[in-house]
């Protein structure tokens, strides 16, 4: 798997340019952090080289001039919103994450708590942030905000919210999820320190998209595929090409508010050319780290693909709409790619056409197609996920890693005694078989020591994957797709 981005020179440079734009403020800088803190699947994934862990990584090297500040807002907490990739609400997310990065060293001062109404379930909330010794604020929802500009800066607008007492001169402002206040809590930061004389800075560090890419370049037109459900659209910045004569990459929302935007910060710091564009707020140095493009072209496309794959399932399943599938698609058309492109996609179903079962197919490092199906015993997945490390361990296809007398007892136990409507055992079944078999059996072992090398390989299935199976593979860091096709006649999955 060949690599195509510089993480090392990414962090240095990006380090770099965050240190000169607090030098261009007071020392003190309010960072709007977008994205993940931990675990930037999709850049890694477009961005072959791209450490996923790369932003706390920075931090970390930052850690005596950064503090973080949480967002979340009273609206989410009292609706009980979830954060979908992990399954966990965004006020126990937030907790989660300050005991994360506590434990690396980096300081997380406070947590604010935007839009608040007085929510009743905010108020466990701020129990436990006591408990833990974390500072909390309020911010109140601000009449035709944005549009007020007089209402917004003033004593009953962003001087009614708290101010937030920092220390350091990187202050970064992140959330569990979009829509929390970010911005806004930034903005209100600046009125406040403006207010007791201080001329902080405001910026913006969000990976996508890359303003220095071509508005049409795969890196970028993932992006859109990735934020179809919001049906954002890339746009070239006409703020910036009117200041500068320079032709550079932003996205519509930001386009669109900054006008707004640029009042509020105008108004707030008194200067006139605070920011002249949206992409002068940025600070993404990410498009100069890449130095093999032809690997992260392909790559790109490859996540447009998958996105393509797990949209149709969705909309199969009643959670998208079928409008995010079309965006995905004319994004596909753009590119001249079509959903066959993948690897994976016509093995699986060439296996599935020989077998008379549903089959899947997974990519090794190496380039190698290793396909699996539905047994007696297990499923398409365990299959194919046994059949991948018989290979990367060099053992005959023929070797049965697993005895049957193992497996059925196990399959027995699912059904009879726990009720398990499932006819063949899942995958985490067969791996926890498999790890038993290997206390006793050198074969068994040879073939367990070689999970970890499935972690970023390509995994397709010719059906919809129950959870249990998606979630045991996207844990072996497999990149999972499935054909928009239920089980047999099972509906629930």
């Amino acid at each position: 798997m060949k690599n195509g981005f510089d993480s090392q020179m990414y962090m240095e440079k990006q380090t770099q340019y965050i240190l000169e734009r607090i030098s261009r403020f007071d020392n003190k800088l309010y960072l709007e952090f977008g994205g993940k803190i931990f675990d930037d699947f999709h850049a890694a994934r477009v961005l072959p080289g791209f450490d996923p862990n790369g932003k706390i990584k920075l931090l970390c090297q930052l850690r005596d001039r950064v503090e973080i500040v949480f967002c979340v807002c009273a609206a989410d907490i009292e609706k009980t919103k979830i954060r979908a990739d992990i399954g966990i609400t965004y006020d126990m997310e937030v907790l989660r994450l300050i005991n994360l990065i506590s434990k690396m060293g980096i300081l997380v001062s406070s947590v604010v708590i935007t839009q608040y109404t007085g929510q009743a379930a905010v108020e466990p909330f701020k129990r436990r942030l006591e408990m833990m010794g974390v500072r909390h604020y309020t911010h109140y929802p601000i009449k035709d905000y944005p549009m007020d500009i007089n209402a917004i800066v003033s004593p009953e607008g962003y001087g009614k919210n708290d101010y937030i007492e920092t220390t350091r001169p990187l202050v970064v402002v992140t959330a569990p999820g979009p829509g929390s206040g970010k911005l806004a809590t930034c903005l209100s930061q600046l009125y406040h320190e403006h207010k007791r004389g201080r001329m902080a800075g405001y910026a913006k560090f969000e990976t996508f998209p890359i303003w220095n890419l071509p508005l049409k370049h795969p890196v970028n037109l993932a992006y859109e595929a990735a934020t179809a459900d919001l049906q954002d659209v890339n746009m070239i910045d006409p703020f910036h090409l009117e200041a500068y004569g320079v032709s550079t990459v932003n996205y519509n929302r930001d386009i669109e508010a900054f006008p707004v935007l640029r009042t509020i910060l105008e108004r707030v710091t008194g200067n006139p050319d605070f920011y002249r564009s949206p992409t002068d707020m940025g600070v993404n140095m990410a498009g100069f780290c890449i130095y093999d493009d032809d690997t992260v072209c392909y790559a790109s496309r490859q996540e447009i693909i998958r996105r393509y794959y797990k949209t149709a399932c969705d909309c199969r399943l009643g959670r998208e709409k079928d409008s995010t599938l079309e965006k995905i698609k004319s994004i596909m058309q753009q590119l001249a790619v079509n959903a066959d492109d993948r690897p994976v996609v016509l093995p699986a179903r060439e296996k599935a056409q020989q077998s008379a079962a549903p089959a899947a197919a997974v990519e090794l490092e190496d380039g190698r197609i290793i396909t699996g199906r539905t047994t007696d015993l297990m499923s398409a997945s365990a299959s194919a996920v046994v059949n991948s490390i018989k290979a990367l361990a060099g053992l005959d296809d023929k070797i049965m890693l697993i005895s049957p007398i193992v497996l059925e007892p196990i399959l027995k136990l699912k059904g009879d005694i726990l009720g398990s409507a499932s006819s063949v055992l899942k995958l985490d079944d067969v791996l926890i078989a498999l790890s038993i078999c290997a206390a006793t059996n050198p074969t068994a072992a040879l073939a367990v020591s070689c999970l970890h090398r499935l972690r970023g390989c390509e995994f397709h299935s010719t059906q919809m994957l129950r959870s249990g199976d998606e979630g045991t593979l996207r844990k072996l860091g497999l990149n999972v797709t499935c054909e928009p096709v239920f089980p047999a006649k099972d509906l629930l999955i």
